[in-house]
């Protein structure tokens, strides 16, 4: 796994990976959901880098990038993608966003339509006004006090303790893991922090309360979509990518069965040799337009 690279950007320190070739023809951008980071991508990424550039950076107030007081909506992050493509010189990419990262990479490709050739959401925020609840409970007020009890350092320790028990006898389960993993950066007050500002700019006790793919206009009628579902999701469920497939005319659902909501953790190859596949179709028919 390569190293993670840092930079400055509007006053804070940023990581991210950047791996692949610069002179590919595709350069995917993936992002990570709330409470996340890139690390979440580190069984898919090397499997990406093969055909193309990937970047995957921590977002503003997660992981190992500062965790700044400001501003976490979905437009502020978006914008945020922008400044970072800016800082590397990227002029376009493919948008890749799973959980409410779909929710950024779909606001990210309305704002900043000149920057992203194609959108794919894997078990993606942003698609229907529906949440799950626990999501809208972070929305509502209080939540930051309530949250430091949710995730107290003894029952991290002890979980810790049973998980690296459990690895030890060989029983491993990738979604248990990811699961445990966001859960755990709960212990984390900065971290917490990024994370209900995010929340709560897209989100309320009674659904989605800002960017949805289903009720504002579609980026652009030609830009293709992926949708990538375990059918077994329980935070963001497969009915979404349903709804959002019957809505977006140039969309391709893929419906995983006995997958869950990190199906890029669950089953990596299966889902890179799909991003692949649809990289090369779309870009087939990109190729077939121009020469028309």
């Amino acid at each position: 796994m390569d190293d993670f690279r840092y930079l400055d950007l509007n006053g804070d320190r940023i990581a991210y990976w950047d791996s692949g070739a610069t002179d590919r023809a595709d350069t995917l951008l993936l992002v990570h959901g709330i409470s996340g980071s890139s690390t979440t991508w580190r069984h898919i990424k090397p499997l990406l880098a093969q055909n193309h550039r990937v970047i995957a950076p921590d977002l503003l107030g997660h992981g190992r990038s500062d965790k700044p007081r400001g501003d976490y909506s979905l437009g502020a992050a978006a914008v945020w993608l922008r400044d970072f493509l800016d800082e590397l010189g990227v002029a376009r990419v493919t948008a890749v966003g799973q959980s409410l990262g779909g929710g950024i990479a779909t606001q990210f490709a309305h704002q900043h339509r000149e920057r992203c050739d194609r959108v794919i959401l894997i078990g993606g925020g942003g698609v229907a006004p529906e949440l799950s609840w626990p999501l809208r409970m972070l929305s509502t007020p209080g939540a930051e006090y309530v949250l430091p009890a949710v995730a107290p350092t003894a029952v991290l320790s002890a979980g810790n303790a049973v998980r690296g028990w459990l690895a030890a006898t060989g029983l491993r389960s990738a979604r248990a893991a990811q699961l445990w993993n966001t859960y755990a950066k709960l212990s984390d007050a900065e971290t917490r922090h990024a994370l209900l500002g995010t929340v709560r700019s897209a989100a309320e006790i009674r659904g989605q309360a800002a960017v949805s793919a289903l009720n504002r206009p579609q980026p652009s009628a030609q830009m293709p979509v992926l949708l990538i579902w375990g059918e077994d999701d329980r935070i963001v469920p497969v009915a979404h990518g349903r709804a959002a497939h019957a809505a977006l005319t140039n969309s391709r659902l893929e419906v995983l069965p006995g997958v869950g909501h990190s199906p890029h953790v669950e089953v990596p190859d299966q889902v890179a040799d799909l991003i692949g596949d649809f990289l090369a179709g779309t870009q087939r028919r990109s190729v077939m337009l121009t020469r028309c």
